[in-house]
């Protein structure tokens, strides 16, 4: 039975979203991702491991070409596939070497997710920002990140945009409620991926 997998940590992900401008509409909460579907990106890190033979066994960095080098195989594909898809193309090479190989890639490190899992700050903002996003964020806090809104900023006209596939959702954010008033309604949590926009006044 194969033994692939990934690293035991949830990818929390783009979620699903209305297409159009949702007004007073609160985001949905951020949703998960199966992990077999993470595809594998530059500078990621898997352990290849192939069951009962530890010598043919690595751990190795995804290089920028995307491949990476495994014992007695050599060059393997592994950026933009699943952990399961490099597995079984491993097992078909091993083959030649091995009598039934059994392979399982494991992600230990997911560093080209952080890159995609930023939350970004734009606008009439004091610094416009793309910074990491963390658990728990909100917008509140992204915005503060970015040095909080500039005297020409509309920000009681924020919005908060998500994207779902090819769909982005929109919504209203009270920015200027929050701060000022401590109206927290439209303080909502962020996602990875998110964009917050602050417009300036118009004249």
């Amino acid at each position: 039975m194969k033994r692939s997998g990934l690293l035991a940590l949830s990818l929390s992900l783009l979620v699903s979203a209305c297409a159009t401008t949702s007004g007073d509409m609160s985001p949905p909460p951020a949703a998960t991702i199966s992990p077999e579907a993470y595809q594998i990106g530059v500078d990621d890190v898997v352990q290849v491991s192939v069951w009962r033979n530890p010598d043919l066994s690595t751990t190795a960095p995804v290089r920028p070409d995307g491949m990476i080098s495994v014992p007695l195989v050599g060059d393997v594909q592994a950026g933009g596939r699943s952990p399961s898809e490099v597995a079984d193309d491993i097992e078909k090479k091993l083959g030649t070497f091995v009598v039934d190989p059994q392979v399982a890639v494991i992600l230990t490190e997911l560093n080209s997710h952080e890159y995609l899992s930023r939350v970004r700050v734009t606008g009439a903002v004091r610094t416009p920002v793309s910074i990491p996003y963390r658990q728990g964020m909100t917008v509140l806090d992204a915005v503060l990140a970015a040095g909080g809104p500039t005297e020409f900023a509309a920000a009681d006209r924020a919005s908060l945009h998500r994207k779902n596939g090819k769909d982005t959702g929109t919504y209203s954010v009270r920015l200027d409620s929050v701060l000022n008033q401590g109206d927290l309604v439209s303080n909502y949590k962020v996602a990875p991926g998110d964009v917050i926009v602050v417009p300036e006044r118009t004249l």
